[in-house]
């Protein structure tokens, strides 16, 4: 009873912050005049993106940057949360205060944004491929942390506890009893890291690292939307080759297994090599010096403005994150029911009805594929033609972005669901909706609550990048800091950030406790 009261509750809170969020987001927003013709240009490029010899050879080489970007800062990012998710997990430790602590530490990197990585480690290392690869690997590498955690603690330990009991250690009993049951979780989300972390390497391209965001930035500056296209065509492309993969690696043969270990092997090396990353050329103590310049301009940190502004400013970007996070979860959900569509019963469908239900589930994929590959700023960017800047046109961009971001991992869950009970149902007459009411909700609402509140962390995080387009909140006072070259108040800025991210992981681990 106690248990069903709180996750009444949080219920009830989570709504009531929801309709509180939208509102205050909502109010004082306008639309801009001009907007809907600039918009139908853009949408008319689509059928006629730039395929000159010349732009092509461009882009074949800025997507071989970009991947290199993301297959090296998915590589650490996934090592990091191996090791890192199995000691965040609560059945890792003994004692409350230890998770605590554990948890703690891994929220600090995940709570600065892989572009405030990307600025800090410019700073200190120079224009080095490594800071491409370790402003997406250290931040990614706490995140997928805290997600392969959560996979463990969403598995029954049965099996686990069985082999303590026999004699076995921690890495034994998990290695034998908790790993293979969540093994295809953590490749199908390793591979969601390597989306996430290619729509990273676009963002980081715009502030300079280059490849495919350099030219997308470069393309929107001069509203060459052809051009535009031809970039978002080629993310299109990397990631439906990733999907591809991934849904591969869910049930593979031994033969695949074998031949995706040795793909992954020389992407790594081929990468490398094609950006010249090496620890090697690093002048340590030229590092050093770097830092301890940095660090003697940022410490100790000074406030933007106020106190109180930094309190408001703070407010704005949690209901930012939290009305993004809404508009995300529904838009999500409801593209994955449509990608992910019940299984036929034998006999009751027609081949024509199978096909239109098969081919509406890869337009669908396609669309959730194609809304995420659009960075948030460009989403930001593109808004800002129908809305004055403001935080609408920033919580909207994070929303449809994240909506595709959600929108996979839903279907990802929806397709290893057990699927008996909504059979069941079907058998006993049941409608589509009291299938999936009854049947498969209650199976996937703790996955999907789960998901929801990680990525509401995560649009924290996000805010930053909106912050470019003046959206409002802590990112758009983070980016007037940065053109000032005001290190001390950034850093209370980012401190600000760290503060909001850890707050909300625990305000998130207690709300999927309750509902779990």
């Amino acid at each position: 009873m106690t248990r069903a009261r709180s996750a009444r509750r949080w219920s009830i809170a989570v709504a009531i912050g929801v309709v509180v969020s939208c509102v205050s987001v909502v109010l004082g927003s306008a639309l801009a005049p001009g907007g809907v013709p600039t918009l139908a240009r853009f949408a008319r490029a689509a059928f006629s993106p730039d395929l000159s010899i010349t732009y092509l050879s461009r882009t074949l080489d800025a997507t071989l940057t970009t991947l290199a970007f993301s297959v090296l800062g998915t590589v650490v990012a996934v090592v990091i949360g191996f090791f890192g998710g199995l000691v965040m997990s609560e059945g890792w430790w003994r004692s409350r205060a230890g998770w605590l602590t554990t948890r703690l530490a891994f929220a600090l990197p995940r709570g600065v944004h892989e572009t405030v990585w990307a600025v800090a480690l410019l700073l200190v290392l120079g224009r080095d491929p490594l800071v491409g690869v370790l402003a997406i690997g250290l931040p990614f590498g706490a995140i997928t942390a805290k997600v392969y955690a959560e996979i463990i603690d969403e598995t029954p330990a049965g099996p686990s506890q069985a082999l303590h009991l026999a004699g076995a250690g921690a890495i034994a009993a998990f290695a034998y009893g908790t790993l293979p049951r969540v093994w295809k979780d953590f490749v199908s989300y390793a591979f969601y890291r390597l989306d996430c972390s290619l729509r990273a390497s676009v963002i980081l391209g715009m502030l300079g690292v280059g490849g495919l965001g350099f030219e997308l930035s470069t393309a929107f500056q001069g509203l060459a939307f052809e051009r535009m296209w031809t970039v978002m065509y080629a993310l299109l492309i990397v990631g439906l080759a990733c999907e591809w993969w991934s849904r591969k690696l869910r049930a593979p043969s031994r033969r695949f297994m074998r031949g995706s270990a040795i793909a992954i092997a020389v992407l790594v090396i081929v990468s490398a090599i094609h950006v010249r990353v090496s620890i090697f050329s690093l002048d340590f103590s030229r590092i050093a010096e770097r830092a301890t310049r940095v660090a003697q301009k940022a410490i100790p940190p000074t406030l933007p403005s106020t106190f109180t502004n930094l309190l408001l400013d703070s407010a704005l970007t949690v209901t930012m994150s939290i009305a993004a996070i809404a508009v995300a979860s529904l838009l999500g959900g409801f593209m994955a029911f449509i990608a992910t569509p019940p299984p036929a019963t034998p006999g009751r469908e027609r081949g024509a009805m199978r096909l239109c239900r098969e081919l509406t589930g890869a337009l669908a994929r396609v669309v959730l594929l194609l809304v995420r590959v659009t960075s948030p700023p460009v989403w930001a960017l593109l808004l800002l033609f129908l809305l004055f800047p403001g935080p609408l046109p920033g919580t909207l961009a994070i929303g449809i972005y994240n909506a595709g971001v959600l929108g996979r991992l839903y279907a990802e869950a929806l397709e290893t669901v057990d699927r008996r009970p909504s059979l069941a149902l079907r058998h006993a007459g049941a409608s589509r909706l009291v299938e999936a009411v009854y049947g498969v909700i209650p199976l996937i609402k703790g996955r999907f609550s789960a998901y929801s509140l990680y990525r509401w962390e995560v649009t924290i995080r996000e805010s930053v990048v909106v912050g470019v387009v003046g959206a409002g909140g802590l990112g758009r006072v983070l980016e007037a800091e940065r053109t000032a070259f005001d290190y001390s108040s950034m850093l209370t800025v980012v401190i600000a950030l760290l503060v909001l991210s850890i707050l909300v992981d625990l305000v998130s681990a207690s709300a999927r406790k309750a509902w779990r």
